[in-house]
Parts: C-alpha cells; structure tokens; sequence
C-alpha cells in the first residue's frame, strides 16, 4: 500500500521551524493552487472542530489537489484519517516517486502543505522554490544518499530510542527524503521522515491518533 500547498507561510514561522529542525528549500515552485497556510508549523497543524467532513470526501479533496497541479502527472496514492487531520501523499504517476504531501482540516476541508519535511526537505515540488529563505536550501542534490534500507535503519533506530515497542514500515520515497509510517501491535501509529542525504530524522507530531486509511493505488506498478 504504502510503497509510500499554496500561499507562502509567514517567513518568521518558517524560519522558527527552522530553529527547531534543521531543514532546507528545494527548487521547483507550484503555482495556480489557493490552498492556505498551517496554523503551526511543528504543532497540531489545525484547530480542533466538532464537525467531520469525513473520509470520502477527504479523499476527493485530494484528488482535486492533484488533479489540478499545472504540470499534470500526479495522482493522489492514499489518504489517512488522524484526529488532528486527513493527511495524503500525492504522487508522480510515471515514476511512482511521492511528489509531496498535504494535510486535510477534518473540520473544513482546507488544505495546506505538510509541515516539516514536506516544506522544507523537498528537493523538486517545494513551496519555497526560488529561494525566499535565501541560504537555507535542501541538503543535496541528485540521487539520494541515503538507501530505502538504511532509512527504514535510521527510523527504526530512533524509534527504539523514543517510540518504544513499535516497528518501521517500509520507507515511502520522495524527491530529498523519505516517510515512514511505524506501527505498534499491528496498527498505524504514526509518521516521521528520514532525510535522504543527511539521515536526520523529523517526528510527525501534528497528526494524532491514528484512525483509518484509505489507499487509492498511485504507487503500485503500472
């Protein structure tokens, strides 16, 4: 299953987030889209609401935004229920590598860029293409140095250090880095990323507890 936004942010956001986690800004700026801004950039990503818009249509919600990429080639892979958000990953359909990852408001349908990784680690469909955070780039070019195996290595190695008794699924490639989804007694728990030149691992904090998972077939073979 898992062979695993867009109005700029504040730059003050992006460059706190930054103090937090070393990241970078690839090249390769997406246009045309009116998809708004997380509320916290290493926290719960959206507000809490009574309302759910339900899986379905977080689901087609993704579709559109991939749908919709000017450059076409993209497809939505899969879209998962937290109870902080609906999160989905959307990917190039000729190579299968993930293009980049949203967040899904359960309240609102609204739709941002995931923040982390996704922002600041994508190498080819980043936000920030053109170099508005000046030095502060992707962490390097061309094929990623760092192997699926040992990024499976790396997660699992930090979650033995801060997630104990689960276990790392296998990587889900993007252009600079991998996701990594990681279960405990069989279920999903949650995310992290693993960058694919420097190994430096971001927890996903914003999501929540895990609910349900829909998978749309964008990364199986042809």
């Amino acid at each position: 299953m898992r062979s695993r936004g867009l109005l700029i942010i504040g730059v003050g956001a992006i460059a706190a987030s930054l103090l937090l986690a070393v990241g970078g800004i690839g090249a390769g700026r997406m246009t045309g889209w009116s998809i708004g801004a997380p509320g916290g950039m290493m926290g719960r990503a959206f507000s809490s609401g009574s309302r759910d818009i339900g899986l379905d249509r977080a689901v087609t919600i993704a579709q559109g935004v991939a749908a919709s990429y000017p450059s076409g080639g993209l497809a939505a892979d899969e879209v998962i229920a937290f109870s902080g958000n609906y999160y989905a990953s959307i990917r190039e359909t000729a190579t299968r590598i993930g293009a980049f990852e949203i967040l899904i408001d359960r309240s609102s349908g609204s739709v941002t860029r995931e923040p982390g990784p996704d922002m600041l680690w994508n190498a080819k469909y980043s936000m920030m293409g053109g170099g508005m955070m000046g030095g502060f780039g992707v962490s390097g070019s061309g094929p990623m140095k760092v192997t699926t195996q040992q990024a499976k290595d790396v997660a699992q190695r930090w979650l033995d250090a801060n997630q104990t008794g689960t276990s790392a699924n296998a990587p889900d490639s993007f252009y600079g880095f991998y996701t990594v989804d990681f279960q405990r007694a069989g279920r999903l728990v949650g995310m992290l990323s693993v960058n694919g030149y420097s190994g430096q691992v971001w927890f996903h904090s914003w999501h929540g507890s895990f609910i349900q998972v829909r998978d749309l077939g964008a990364g199986s073979a042809p």
